[in-house]
This record gives C-alpha cells, sequence and structure tokens, in this order.
C-alpha cells in the first residue's frame, strides 16, 4: 500500500524539521521526505492529513528488556539474569523473548519500532543483546542483528546478587575480578584455537570464551551497565587492558567525566531518568546528565530501560 502523509510538522533523522511537510511510503518503506513544494502526492495513495501533529522517524530503544521480562507475568515470565554463574556469556537473550508480550504492542504504540534486548544486570557478564523489530510472529521474522553487543555490569546489582550468596564476586573488586578473569581464559583460548586451526588439529569449542573472543576481535561492543564515576573509571580500565569497544549503559554519573568520555569517544546510552533514585550509586542522577554529556562532545542515546 502506498502511503502520503501530508502537512505535518515533520522532523526527519537528518537535517531541519519542516513545517507543513510531506512523507510518501511505498511497499512500507519511506520513499521520499520534504516540503509540500518539494514532493508530488502520486495519484490514488491514501492521503493521510497530519495537520497539527508531529511526523516523526521510529524511535530506537538502545537497552531494553520487553519481551525477556514480560508484563504482568513475575516471575514465570522474568528470564532477565540467569543469576547461577557470574560468566553468563555464552546466554543468549533471543533465547529469552516471547514476541507475544504486551510490552511491545505498548512500545510500538508510543512510537518505538526497533529495540536492542538486553540480559539483565544481576551478572557481571550478563550475556549476547540481540537487536530487533518491535513486531512479528517470532524472532526470526523480528530479527535484525545478534549479537548486537554483549551485556556487563559493574557495581551495585552483581556484588549484591553474589554477596547473598557468600559467593564471588561480593565486592567491586571481585566484579572486577570475575571480568578480567574472563578475558584472560579469552585470549588464552584463542591462541590455542588459532594454533589448532593453523595445524588443522581437533579442538574442543568453549560458547562462552567464543562469544568473548567476538568481542576482543572487535565483532561486537561491551554494554558496560555503570551507574557511578568510579565504576566508570573501572569500565574504561578494562577496556584499555583488553582493547574491546566499550559502550557505557546508564552513565548515571557520566556528567562529572563528560571530558573523558568524550576524550575517549566511548559512547553512551543514559537513563532511565523519570525513576526515583532507588539506590546509592543512582543518588547523583540529573535530568541535566544527557545535555552536558551532549555539549561534551559525547555520542548519547536516551533509554526508558523498558
Amino acid at each position: 500500500m502506498d502511503i502520503a502523509i501530508t502537512s505535518g510538522y515533520v522532523v526527519p533523522v537528518v537535517g531541519d524539521p519542516i513545517e507543513g511537510g510531506t512523507v510518501l511510503i511505498s511497499d512500507g518503506r519511506i520513499t521520499a521526505v520534504g516540503a509540500a513544494d518539494e514532493v508530488t502526492v502520486p495519484e490514488g495513495v491514501e492521503v493521510v492529513d497530519a495537520a497539527g501533529k508531529w511526523v516523526l522517524p521510529g524511535f530506537v530503544e538502545a537497552h531494553g528488556h520487553v519481551g525477556i521480562h514480560e508484563e504482568t507475568i513475575g516471575w514465570a515470565g522474568d528470564d532477565t539474569n540467569e543469576m547461577t554463574d557470574p560468566n553468563g556469556a555464552r546466554m543468549r537473550a533471543i533465547d529469552a523473548i516471547n514476541p507475544a508480550d504486551q510490552g511491545f504492542v505498548d512500545a510500538l504504540s508510543g512510537g518505538v519500532t526497533s529495540s536492542v534486548i538486553k540480559p539483565g544486570s544481576g551478572n557481571p557478564i550478563g550475556g549476547r543483546t540481540v537487536a530487533i523489530k518491535m513486531w512479528g510472529r517470532s524472532m526470526e521474522d523480528r530479527l535484525l542483528k545478534e549479537p548486537a553487543s554483549v551485556k556487563s555490569a559493574l557495581g551495585e546489582n552483581p556484588k549484591r546478587v553474589y554477596g547473598d550468596k557468600n559467593t564471588l564476586p561480593s565486592t567491586r573488586q571481585g566484579v572486577a575480578a570475575v571480568i578480567r578473569d574472563a578475558f584472560t581464559k579469552a585470549q588464552d583460548y584463542k591462541a590455542k584455537r588459532d594454533h589448532a586451526r593453523s595445524e588443522g588439529t581437533p579442538f574442543d569449542r568453549d560458547n562462552t570464551l567464543e562469544t568473548l573472543v567476538q568481542v576482543l576481535d572487535g565483532d561486537v561492543p561491551w554494554c558496560q551497565h555503570v551507574h557511578r564515576a568510579d565504576d566508570m573509571h573501572t569500565a574504561m580500565r578494562l577496556a584499555d587492558e583488553f582493547g574491546y569497544r566499550l559502550i557505557i549503559n546508564h552513565c548515571t554519573e557520566g556528567h562529572l567525566l563528560a571530558d573523558e568520555i568524550a576524550a575517549r569517544e566511548i559512547p553512551v546510552i543514559t537513563g532511565p531518568l523519570m525513576t526515583s533514585r532507588s539506590k546509592v550509586e543512582v543518588g547523583n542522577r540529573t535530568l541535566a546528565g544527557p545535555g552536558i554529556l551532549d555539549r561534551a562532545g559525547v555520542k548519547v542515546a536516551l533509554t526508558t530501560d523498558a
């Protein structure tokens, strides 16, 4: 079906907003965007009059849990954290997402058309994330990229989860040690695997370490859940040590380090902002944070963490 959206306040991905703009859609694809006198509306298309309304691109939720933490269901639909192993690199969010979750309907009604769905922050290494569209019968119908990144967490969450079990990691140094040990093993694994391949000899594969090698090779970025400034320095220290692509998620105290983050060209996914300061490490959260980061030159995305 061909559609023309006319007379709206059109905000394109690139360029200035267009008052009284026109958007043409053919076979589900945008084919033209411009002022009314720049875009010709073909005969016979469905015309949607958007006068007095905004016309926006679909929003991308860069850090979400829709479908993996289902609406209304409680524990039966919460598959966000496999909190039995501090190193969950082999876990895949795609295996736990229910496409029938009501949250997808809510997301679409709010204009969110795609999302990166991530494991939670209960583990130092949570698992593989997946980028999807918000509609489709199966995950294969929705799939954009898997893995889109690997999720990791520093700070209160993993130390609380495993501290309650009286096992490693129960401190911040323990959380960092789990991540450092995992990447050290992955470096050794990669060397042995590559040598075996060159020699044509059998080699026992390991899904956990294969995922971490993808991070070491730069094929997928490392999405680091982190709130406090000191934990951000730990994230940067680990990234420097192992050379992976770091993306800071949440970045609650990022306004305190905006110059450093900008100098390192580290992208940031910040938020959620419209919630209470529910734990110690988010006590310095400020609505001014994203603007401070942006003005410092940081590439910033906003997340609802839905």
